[in-house]
This record gives structure tokens, sequence and C-alpha cells, in this order.
């Protein structure tokens, strides 16, 4: 199946590369988001040893300061990977095309996770299909199970959630480091039972001493239609600005507008540090229970008004982060906690690196 080729392990083993199995989910009844993370480093040479993380976050917009995010490192004798069928590892917690397994304890926590899907009939490629070829780009990003119904139960700290065909999204990347700045959405929960499913990636890469301008890139599937805005001669048109609590992105080809709009509070959101493979750092901005408004307009090619066709909102069931090489600390209070050792074993937080510069 594609959902499992697309997610085989590329790391050949060799440093510079980093690599990432993440799935994010709403609960429906509590509209309660999580967000999961299988991930592994190779540094390039004189930074250390290869090594894999596990990470768990949860996003209660009714009771924000109960939203935390934790996760522990690993060497690789606690890492597995199998091609087929695929499968990736980490300390007994593993991700499967089909399904993530796994638990994790510390800082004050104790949680575990066991949840199915069935694959998505097809592979969602956020990039331009050049982007995917060869060594181009720093990073390659594609989801394999999109947009999947869930089932089974994650627990946090005692309480339950069950799973009963609720939304979730499983995406896999790589590559040899993150972008200079970034931000990325997701929703296939739209209030009032509405079928549709947004994807969009804004990111701005540094080649030297040179930061590249913005490219946007998104897709909307509606009702069985595919309205894509990836390809290369129309990402020059598509608009995208972010910041804390705020991410929004426009798009236009000759017979459809797209505008969508995430917000959030800074109390929903959770801030975690990344290490790129040479060492440096790079600060994601997550929110998993964020609001989304989404509006089309149509009209016949090049000619005639727009006319307004739909408008979706989504309501705390909106997946969205921003990310640059330095952290809002200024706003965002809440750090995924770096958990040190065997589980049980005393955290350590990351430190803030101060407010970031040129999010929008």
């Amino acid at each position: 199946m594609s959902t499992e080729r697309d997610n085989q392990m590329v790391w050949d083993y060799r440093p510079g590369h980093y690599e990432v199995w993440y799935t994010t989910l709403s609960h429906l009844a509590t509209r309660t988001g999580f967000w999961i993370r299988y991930t592994l480093s190779a540094p390039v040479p004189g930074r250390g040893e290869p090594y894999v993380q596990l990470w768990f976050a949860r996003f209660d917009p009714a009771a924000p300061d109960s939203n935390f995010g934790i996760h522990r490192r690993h060497d690789l004798t606690a890492f597995q990977a199998s091609p087929a069928p695929f499968s990736v590892t980490i300390a007994g917690a593993t991700q499967r095309h089909d399904g993530i397994r796994g638990a994790i304890e510390g800082a004050g926590h104790d949680v575990s996770w066991d949840l199915s899907w069935r694959p998505a009939e097809r592979v969602h490629h956020h990039l331009p299909a050049l982007l995917y070829r060869g060594s181009l780009g720093d990073t390659k990003v594609l989801s394999p199970n999109l947009d999947v119904a869930v089932h089974g139960r994650i627990v946090v700290d005692g309480r339950h959630y069950e799973f009963g065909g609720d939304p979730a999204g499983q995406t896999h990347l790589w590559g040899r480091k993150h972008a200079y700045q970034w931000a990325w959405s997701h929703c296939n929960a739209f209030d009032g039972g509405r079928r549709a499913v947004f994807e969009s990636i804004s990111a701005r890469i540094k080649r030297g001493a040179v930061i590249l301008p913005r490219m946007t890139v998104f897709t909307l599937y509606l009702d069985g239609e595919i309205l894509e805005f990836n390809q290369p001669w129309r990402v020059p048109l598509n608009r995208s600005h972010y910041q804390t609590g705020l991410y929004q992105i426009a798009g236009v080809r000759p017979e459809v507008r797209v505008e969508a709009e995430l917000r959030c509070r800074a109390d929903d959101t959770i801030l975690a540090e990344y290490i790129d493979p040479d060492g440096d750092a790079a600060f994601c901005h997550n929110c998993c229970a964020a609001d989304l408004r989404l509006k089309v307009k149509r009209r016949s090619p090049f000619v005639g008004r727009w006319r307004d066709a739909e408008d979706l909102t989504a309501t705390r069931t909106a997946h969205w982060e921003w990310g640059a090489r330095a952290g809002d600390a200024a706003q965002v209070k809440r750090w995924h906690t770096l958990l040190l050792g065997s589980n049980g074993g005393n955290p350590v937080m990351a430190s803030p690196r101060g407010p970031a510069p040129g999010a929008r």
C-alpha cells in the first residue's frame, strides 16, 4: 500500500539526517487535541551520536492550564525499524501505517495510547513534485494518512479519551534541516459535519547568509473536489502571514479563491525546541485546538465578479504551528518538557532563547 511505502524510513544510517512520524487528532466529544511524534536524529560528525525521541502533547481548550507536552530521548538501542510491514518502534512504542501505540511517563504525567485507523486510499503530497526528487530541499514532507477515522483510546493521568471514528491525520517528514521559518496547518473536522480537509505549509529557507522569500502551498479537499495551490506556477500568487495566535493563508486561481484564517490563544500553544543535525536550534509553537474559518469564492474563468461559494468553520478542531530560530517565550509560557533517563526520570525543561524575530 502507498501509505505503507511512503511511511518507510528514509534514513540510511549516515549522519546529517532527521526524520519524524507524527499524528494529530481531535477528540470531538471534548474538543481536546493531541500531538504524538516518533522522531530520530543523526547529528553531523562532532555533534554526538544518533538518538530517537517519543513525544506526546495534550491541548484542552476548556482547561488550558492543564495543557502539557513531554518527550523522552533514547539512544539507538531503544529503536527498531521494519520496512515491510512498516513500523518504527521507540522504547516499546510503535508507529505503523495503520495505527500507533505507546506510553510515556514523567514530569507528573502518566500517558498511554492505543489507536488504529483504516489507511487512506491516497497519499497527500504537500510540495511541488520537483522538490521530492534527489537532494532538492532541506526537508521533504508528505501525509500517508491525511484524513482518517481513528479508533481506540488515549489515557492521560487516569482520564480516558475514547475514539470511535474521530478525525486524525498522520504525516512523515525527513531531511537535513528544518526550515529557517515555517507554518503548518491541518483540519479535517469542520462544524456541521462538512466533509472537507485543509492542509497548508508556509516556509522560508536560508541559503548561506541569504533568507529566501516565503513559499506557501496548500490544498483543500471539498465535497469530492480537490483545490490544489501547490503547483510551481501558482505558488508565487499564494500569500500567508503568521505569528503567535494567528495564521492567515490565501491563494487564487482564475476560477476560485481560497482564504483561511486560524486563531488560538497563547495559552492554547506549547513551545518546543528542535535541534537540527548540525546543532542549530529551531522553535515550534504548536496548537492542536485552534479555530479555523475558511472562505471559498468562485467565478467563471477570467470573467465576472467573485461570488461567495463556501464559508466553513472549525471550532477548536484545527491544528497548526509556526516555527522560527527563536521562541516567542514572551507570550507562550508552556514548554514541551524533555525527559532524560528511563521512564520516571527527572524532567529537564528546555530554556527560552528569547522572542522570535521576523515571524511574519
